[in-house]
């Protein structure tokens, strides 16, 4: 039993370290071996393009989005503006109806989506009634960078690439320590997303700005979320999900831990089905670089949860064998109640908060996987008000 443990000691700490320090150190040394490949863009291509918004319930920021879409910088006559209202209940169809007859000149459309299935859902039913050759998504929430569309456009330079994911920038991570430790997570993964997105194909994109052909769009599952399952789904087609971050969209993240937990346990609803959602990723002589990043990337990750258990455990029950199973158990037991200390205090120090936000995270991981288990993941949410 011994080696058993030992066994699964390592394999899981090896995840965790990879996930968390092995692979971005990697990426960055495969970024700077691969410099000469570049990001190619042609602003000649223009095609239709018609921006989808998803909202549910959303009258406090609706109006503020409508204006800021029709404001983008992209030719009037090759863009129109299509507005999924996943069966609100408030005011946002009222206002954008109004917002639509005060704005005839413009090619806007409000469709409502009868019962509610959640965001995935409403963009499946409104997507077969788009006409463009393409489709730009965005939420509700989230503001547009005047020249964004142009640029997701521009980065469509063949007909392999099939998906662009744009930059999500975070407006508010000086509001509180929580936002703070999102907007350090987020710059970081960026990083990684533009170097696998000029060596190959991205392995996940991000909800606020992201588009595709028309042609191309796939009627997926409403438990999945496009962010996770497009580039996949393209990838495994041997196409390209690639990364403009010149094209961005402005966001506020959670500003309090309980809104930014339940995004993550949102995001997490899928989590065992993307631990690996296809063992043809594993075929690394036909997927090539696709194979190393998701595994990377998103395997490792989507594995700390149990990873952290099982180095936890496995530790207690080998502590006796030697000094260094020792101190890596009291290791472990500092870093939780550091994380505990700063759940139950206000204190304010950087690395404690990133301690204590990794946690955090560790646990919607958790509660996801629970969730799934018990069959209470479901495709529906309530938004989190700190994000508006």
């Amino acid at each position: 039993m011994e080696f058993l443990y030992k066994m699964l000691f390592y394999i899981s700490g090896i995840i965790i370290v990879w996930a968390m320090i092995g692979y971005p150190i990697s990426i960055k040394i495969i970024g700077k071996i691969f410099k000469n490949r570049i990001l190619e863009k042609d602003y000649s291509h223009q095609p239709t393009v018609t921006v989808m918004v998803v909202a549910h319930n959303e009258e406090k920021v609706i109006v503020e989005k409508l204006k800021n879409i029709t404001k983008l910088n992209y030719p009037k006559d090759k863009i129109e503006f299509l507005i999924a209202s996943d069966n609100s209940t408030d005011n946002t169809n009222k206002y954008v109806r109004e917002f639509i007859t005060e704005n005839h000149n413009i090619r806007m459309r409000l469709y409502e989506v009868k019962a509610r299935k959640g965001k995935t859902n409403a963009q499946n039913e409104a997507h077969k009634t788009v006409t463009t050759d393409y489709l730009v998504m965005t939420d509700a929430n989230s503001i547009m960078d005047k020249d964004s569309v142009k640029e997701l456009m521009a980065a469509f330079t063949s007909d392999n690439i099939a998906y662009v994911s744009g930059r999500l920038s975070i407006v508010n991570q000086m509001s509180s320590d929580v936002s703070g430790a999102e907007s350090s997570y987020w710059d970081s993964d960026l990083t990684i997303r533009e170097i696998e997105g000029r060596i190959q194909t991205i392995t996940a994109g991000n909800g606020a700005i992201y588009a595709c052909r028309t042609k191309d769009y796939f009627d997926f599952d409403p438990i999945l979320s496009h962010d996770s399952a497009m580039p996949t789904f393209f990838a495994l087609q041997g196409r390209r999900a690639i990364a403009n971050h010149d094209a961005i969209a402005y966001e506020k993240a959670g500003e309090v831990i309980e809104d930014e937990f339940g995004r993550k346990v949102r995001m997490n609803r899928i989590i065992l089905k993307f631990i690996l959602p296809d063992f043809r990723i594993l075929n690394i002589f036909k997927y090539k670089w696709f194979s190393y990043f998701y595994i990377g990337h998103r395997t490792c990750r989507y594995l700390l949860w149990i990873s952290h258990l099982t180095v936890f455990i496995t530790n207690a029950l080998l502590i006796s064998e030697s000094s260094i199973y020792f101190i890596a158990f009291i290791g472990q037991i500092i870093f939780y109640l550091l994380a505990m200390l700063r759940a139950f205090s206000k204190l304010d120090n950087k690395y404690i908060t990133m301690i204590y936000y990794y946690c955090v995270t560790i646990l919607a991981q958790w509660i996801g996987v629970y969730r799934i288990i018990s069959g209470r993941a479901k495709p529906t949410w309530e938004k989190a008000e700190s994000t508006r």
